[in-house]
């Protein structure tokens, strides 16, 4: 996995300051950017990517974004995957938070390749302390439609975990409402931040997001995360980029996973963009209720 930052073209003559402002300016609207490598030119300091439609932005499009820093070139390939946030505001549009999650140059291969979620995976029997200080594991929840998202509890941007979690609440909700679907679902709320994201801070982090505060006994919906030997994996399983910064917080791309009473794979949601309705219907198709309107 490559970190970079890149710049959309014609946006400033000066992308680096402008770049460091933007992500800076806590104003700025988050928008989640995937995309291939078309080409590079090196005279010009840009890159061309063939990007899938970013939604509440922009439709798929082959555009140039200019580069923060050129040196980056050499790093990106013709064929190269990416994944990026798109910061747009006064100071700019920018892509910035880019993973490159597969590269297609033979000499340039990664440790790893992240896994691509497809519907019918096997989700593998990870096992994650929750905020109970109880060891869990996937397998578990066998029998039920569990819904996995990935957060951790310092994150500083809205459109992000907070997000995450404010919908997850949304969603708790909708289920409670219908004690029917309620009964054969869960939800999981994983930390990829083990070290911070203690058992006692995962329960505060929960007990204000569930909004029962002390009352919350956690039956329906659980907030944990894997220890440091199974933190890897388990990210490369469910293609979450998470890369810790100096300044303690997590560069980090999204995940929710929606998963069958089968364990396997039914939706998988990369971006920030899915809705509670999108997944409360997404339950009932699997438990066979109303159908998607």
């Amino acid at each position: 996995m490559t970190l970079l930052a890149l710049v959309l073209a014609g946006c400033r003559s000066h992308p680096n300051a402008a770049g460091i402002a933007a992500a800076n300016d806590t104003s700025a609207k988050h928008y989640p950017v995937r995309g291939k490598v078309v080409s590079t030119d090196a005279a010009r300091g840009e890159v061309t990517l063939d990007s899938a439609a970013i939604p509440g932005f922009m439709e798929a499009m082959t555009m140039p974004y200019r580069l923060a820093d050129r040196s980056i070139l050499s790093e990106l390939h013709p064929g190269d995957s990416i994944t990026a946030t798109l910061l747009v505001s006064d100071k700019g549009d920018f892509l910035d938070q880019i993973v490159i999650t597969a590269q297609a140059k033979p000499d340039y291969k990664p440790s790893f390749f992240y896994h691509p979620l497809k519907p019918g995976d096997d989700v593998p029997d990870f096992k994650l302390l929750n905020q109970s200080a109880k060891t869990i594991h996937l397998g578990e929840f066998k029998g039920k439609v569990l819904l996995m998202t990935f957060i951790y509890t310092r994150c500083p941007l809205a459109d992000f975990c907070p997000r995450m979690s404010r919908n997850f609440a949304q969603l708790d909700k909708m289920l409670a409402a219908d004690p029917a679907l309620y009964k054969k679902t869960h939800l999981l709320s994983v930390s990829f931040d083990p070290d911070y994201d203690t058992p006692k801070v995962l329960r505060s982090y929960g007990e204000a997001y569930t909004g029962k505060y002390t009352k919350e006994n956690f039956a329906h919906w659980d907030f944990a995360a894997p220890n440091k030997k199974d933190l890897a994996p388990l990210l490369r399983f469910f293609d979450v980029g998470a890369t810790p910064e100096k300044d303690r917080t997590i560069t980090h791309s999204l995940s929710t996973i929606v998963i069958g009473p089968d364990g396997k794979v039914y939706k998988w949601y990369p971006t920030n963009d899915w809705t509670p309705d999108q997944i409360f219907n997404d339950v009932k198709q699997l438990l066979g209720g109303n159908k998607k309107a």
